[in-house]
């Protein structure tokens, strides 16, 4: 294929890229702009294939089989609980496979400094995206510890890699090559700084560090894009790299946290918040459903509990008989309610609860006071009071929904364990909670039984 015919099919990708992004900013068309932008993708791979670049298909064709296998099977066997993790090994994923390419691109003839400044940033932006993103998988599926780790004088050891990283940047673009032993030293020190920046990060602020972690893999392959002089592919990265700092945006606000303190590791400081103590009051399913039964209104807030006892449709069909006994019901949504942005929205979509019951949390919060009950359903620090009121606790600022505000609230649980921050919740103890303790879904059942009968 010719030059021209490529990039006017690339303008085709590029375009179906932006419309399937915008798509995917609301539930009821984010499948079909999913679908889009995998259109756009398949024709800039096809069409990259046509370039007169390739010389060889037998290892294109190889991977390309290895890939869709993986995936495949992923797709099908991943559950909705263990998604973050799984965002987390895309983002890697996505920045290795830059490092790669950049480094691939040093192969190339007549490479100008430009060239060689791109490949640098693909290596650099790519180390630091697969090995932070490895970091934050461990500490989303719990095989190293969630919570913040931090040492003295961690920021100055920080700021010594970062230091390390733009000498010997320079110094391998003012004498590029193979076997150059500052480029070898930019990959080692882009690795290790990418541990750096997310080890000190609390499993509270893991939300933040995917959508960050999914703008670099962006960055990262805009700047391959520069380096192999691919169109479609500096697009596409803009494209992510954008999307991301803005969710990225969004998620901080969410979380009363600042932008720059997380892009430079600003956050997650170790704190020790207050020892809750407090009566619990514990319910059964029969003495919930008689108070559900009087409430004319009730509002669901689903957190990570409910994606682990896969609950979401359940809980739809108890919303469904309380819509039918009279109420009004509401399904209060937190931005950072589970593990990674939209989580609980993609729960909910998949349970087939209407996308206008979805309330995010700065709507509801205001009529919180005149809603009869709110059921938390394994949500913890989205709805804990110490971020109000506890200035000494790790999550203090972060808005939160005002649930112990209702006139009563049921809190679903398996135990009196903490969230994953590791902060204990005084909402548990409050005068007007009530503690329905075992599996969500289980628990939801029975009263749904009761509802039945």
């Amino acid at each position: 294929m010719s030059a021209e015919l490529i990039n006017v099919c690339y303008i085709v990708a590029a375009a179906l890229f932006i419309f399937g992004l915008k798509q995917l900013g609301s539930p009821a068309t984010a499948v079909r702009g999913n679908l889009l932008s995998a259109t756009g993708m398949l024709i800039a791979i096809v069409v990259t294939l046509f370039s007169r670049g390739i010389l060889e298909f037998q290892w294109i064709l190889a991977a390309a089989a290895v890939g869709a296998l993986i995936g495949a099977v992923a797709a099908q066997k991943v559950a909705m609980t263990a998604m973050p993790e799984m965002v987390a090994l895309f983002n890697g994923s996505g920045g290795v496979a830059s490092l790669l390419v950049g480094w691939a691109a040093l192969y190339n003839t007549g490479n100008t400094t430009f060239t060689y400044i791109t490949i640098l940033l693909s290596v650099l932006i790519g180390g630091v995206t697969f090995s932070g993103s490895i970091i934050a998988w461990g500490k989303l599926s719990e095989v190293m510890p969630s919570r913040a780790l931090v040492f003295g004088a961690q920021r100055a050891v920080n700021a010594l890699i970062l230091i390390a990283l733009v000498a010997c940047g320079v110094l391998f673009c003012l004498d590029p090559a193979l076997d150059s032993p500052y480029l070898y030293a930019v990959v080692a020190l882009s690795l290790l700084f990418g541990v750096m920046v997310v080890i000190p990060i609390g499993g509270a602020d893991m939300p933040v560090v995917i959508s960050l972690l999914n703008s670099y893999s962006g960055l990262a392959a805009c700047a391959a894009g520069f380096a192999i002089q691919n169109n479609i592919l500096i697009v596409a990265g803009s494209l992510v790299g954008a999307a991301g700092i803005i969710l990225t945006n969004i998620m901080c606000k969410a979380m009363n946290r600042s932008l720059a303190n997380v892009l430079f590791s600003g956050f997650g400081a170790v704190k020790t918040a207050s020892k809750v103590e407090g009566e619990v009051k514990p319910i059964a399913a029969e003495d919930a459903f008689l108070i559900l039964e009087a409430a004319s209104s009730v509002a669901f807030v689903p957190g990570y509990g409910m994606a682990v006892a896969q609950a979401q449709h359940v809980v739809r069909e108890l919303g469904e008989l309380l819509e039918g006994n009279g109420a009004e019901v509401s399904y209060a949504i937190h931005p950072v309610a589970g593990r990674m942005p939209g989580h609980m929205n993609v729960l909910l979509a998949e349970a087939n609860v209407p996308y206008d019951q979805l309330i995010e949390m700065d709507d509801i919060n205001p009529r919180i006071e005149n809603i009869d009950v709110a059921v938390v359903i394994g949500a913890n620090d989205v709805v804990n009071p110490a971020a109000r009121e506890d200035e000494d606790s790790p999550i203090y600022g972060m808005p939160i929904i005002n649930v112990d505000q209702a006139r009563t609230v049921f809190v679903l649980k398996r135990s009196m364990a903490s969230g994953f921050a590791g902060v204990d919740n005084p909402l548990f103890f409050g005068e007007n909670t009530r503690m329905l303790f075992g599996d969500a879904k289980a628990s939801i059942s029975a009263v749904v039984g009761e509802f039945k009968s």
